[in-house]
């Protein structure tokens, strides 16, 4: 436990009477109409939406489970969300403009416009409660978890003290303010949290335990741990943090915020764009901030913890309040911020709770949305008023935040709801990017999968079928359990297309005519409607998707390389990272030029 100074209780204040003032100044005109309190208007420009989308991930959690990771399997462990890069630039070159094209008030909306009938309207209301209710809460009890960890260890607070202190301002400025007091806090809450994060990492290397930077990468706690791939003659170690996370995971599961095809809160800021180039500028700003430049400062401090705190045990012994069901390796981030000085200690915890009132307050517009537009909208009161919608989004607000705090109150660990939201969205995928780009895709398709998925997920993850088939001495390694959960998934979902019928070729032609998403994959229809003399492709747009995929890989070396360059930077290796800073230079050139080449296909 810390005692706070003066100073300290200044910066915290002034940071939620800013964030206070924006709600409420905000919250009139966010209150006009439902599309004004989910999207701002669609008005919004690429800077402000792209500091948004790093802010709403900035979150409390993100550290911890950072530091859990580096603690548990070295630098190296954390491709298994550095693979979402790919999923990432692939929404930012291919994706951005055809959501911005479909005009929709949430993504979910997306299932009405792609698929026709009763399984759409089921699919809509069903997906509106799994993901803007079940999996919403879930992500957010996981991030006011961290809370209830950072004000246990740092102010000596309860845990149900932490979810009403953190809660009661979150939720207020978030149903005041809607959509747009979201986005305009956000832009404060990103430069809070940076500030924090780097200047408690440059504080703590310089610690007299750890020595500085040179003292602290030969420290034998760490000198295993620094390794930006995993070492290549451990077979489980590669395959479970490289391999798996490359060829399988980023492209085929869904995780909120790296959804392939793009989804969720990425997509709302997407539809709430100005246009479709800066919905694009947007996501890519966004993928940059992101992996390249963010995730090192809290590496930096993870590795300080294994000097300080090398184990759990030392842990407990510097905390012992601190109860045994919330211990884990995820506390050393907290535990390492206790040992900040005054002024930056205020400006840390300023940081913190702007991570947390960032991405918190997002889920809860977002699954709002969710809830308003695709399920009380469409299944509950189909005549509602505006303002009854509005009504209902902040009820909904109030209600998730509720929700989200009583189940983070039975919570462990940042990483635990990290696996379990991973495997739930295993095998799902494959479709959110192929249902663009194949006709034959239909409503069961995705029906099929997210229920095979949950149930699969269940069945290897929480009953002993799972310790049958994937342990030590089960029939498979542990390794394969990810990849058995995506294959059968998949097997499932593509047999379920082609045993029932296709979309109507009213749905399908209207679907292309509005999205103009080209492709073979759309030959059939666009033959079918020439045949009925009817004409649904726009002559005057090209089909961008190969530059766009091509400008994917690019950009990957380029973000990769830079994220690289800067770790290796910071390792010494000075030649390794002016290569690698070259290599991105490079990129960043060629990318330049294929960005002119896409945005002369939507202008």
């Amino acid at each position: 436990m810390i005692d706070l100074s003066g100073i300290d209780y200044l910066i915290i204040i002034s940071f939620f009477a800013i964030t206070l003032f924006i709600g409420i100044y905000v919250s009139k005109q966010s209150g006009k109409n439902s599309t004004e309190y989910f999207l701002s208007g669609r008005s919004m420009p690429w800077w402000l939406l792209g500091v948004s989308m790093v802010a709403t991930t900035f979150s409390t959690d993100t550290p911890n489970l950072v530091t859990d990771i580096v603690r548990t399997n070295g630098v190296s462990g954390n491709w298994v969300w550095w693979a979402f890069l790919l999923t990432g630039l692939l929404t930012v070159f291919v994706y951005a403009k055809l959501w911005r094209k479909s005009k929709v008030t949430t993504d979910i909306e997306f299932y009405e416009l792609r698929y026709g009938g009763a399984p759409a309207k089921f699919l809509r209301g069903f997906r509106a409660v799994y993901l803007g209710i079940l999996f919403n809460i879930l992500a957010m009890a996981g991030v006011t978890l961290a809370a209830i960890k950072i004000g246990g260890i740092m102010l000596g607070l309860q845990p149900w003290q932490t979810v009403i202190y953190a809660g009661i301002i979150t939720v207020t400025f978030s149903a005041l303010g809607g959509f747009k007091g979201v986005v305009y806090t956000d832009f404060i809450l990103f430069f809070t949290a940076m500030a924090g994060a780097i200047g408690a990492a440059y504080f703590l290397v310089g610690l007299p335990e750890v020595g500085g930077l040179e003292s602290l990468l030969q420290h034998e706690n760490v000198k295993d741990k620094l390794s930006i791939l995993p070492d290549f003659s451990n077979k489980e170690a590669l395959i479970t943090l490289l391999i798996i996370p490359l060829a399988v995971q980023w492209w085929s599961s869904w995780y909120p915020g790296a959804e392939p095809g793009g989804g969720g809160y990425i997509a709302q800021r997407m539809l709430a764009a100005k246009n479709e180039n800066h919905a694009i500028g947007a996501t890519f700003f966004f993928n940059i901030m992101h992996y390249a430049l963010r995730p090192w400062p809290w590496i930096i401090v993870a590795l300080v913890s294994l000097v300080i705190f090398p184990d759990i045990a030392s842990i407990k012994e510097a905390f012992p309040l601190i109860s045994d069901d919330k211990l884990g390796h995820d506390l050393a981030y907290s535990a390492m911020l206790t040992k900040l000085p005054t002024g930056l200690l205020g400006l840390v915890m300023a940081s913190l709770v702007a991570a947390y009132m960032s991405t918190i307050s997002t889920h809860l517009n977002w699954g709002a949305s969710y809830i308003v537009n695709d399920f009380y909208k469409q299944l509950v009161n189909k005549n509602a008023s505006e303002r009854q919608l509005v009504a209902i989004g902040r009820i909904s607000t109030v209600g998730l935040m509720v929700l989200s705090a009583l189940l983070a109150l039975v919570l462990q660990n940042a990483l635990q709801l990290f696996d379990i939201i991973l495997m739930f969205g295993a095998g799902t995928g494959l479709i959110f990017i192929l249902r663009w780009f194949w006709w034959r895709i239909n409503a069961w398709s995705e029906i099929s999968a997210m229920f095979v998925s949950g149930i699969v997920s269940i069945l290897l993850n929480f009953t002993s079928l799972g310790i049958y088939f994937f342990s030590e001495d089960g029939l498979m390694p542990t390794y394969t359990k990810f990849p058995m959960i995506v294959l059968v998934t998949s097997i499932v979902w593509i047999s379920v297309t082609y045993l029932t019928r296709p979309e109507s070729k009213t749905v399908l032609q209207n679907f292309y005519k509005k999205i103009q998403p080209g492709g073979p994959g759309w030959r059939i229809i666009i033959n079918e409607a020439r045949a009925d003399n009817i004409e649904i492709i726009d002559t005057t747009e090209g089909w961008s998707v190969p530059s766009g995929i091509l400008a994917m890989l690019i950009g990957c070396v380029l973000i990769y390389s830079v994220m690289f360059a800067v770790g290796n930077l910071i390792y010494g290796q000075y030649l390794e990272s002016l290569v690698l800073f070259v290599v991105a230079f490079i990129s960043s050139i060629i990318l330049s030029r294929l960005w002119k080449k896409i945005k002369s296909n939507i202008l």
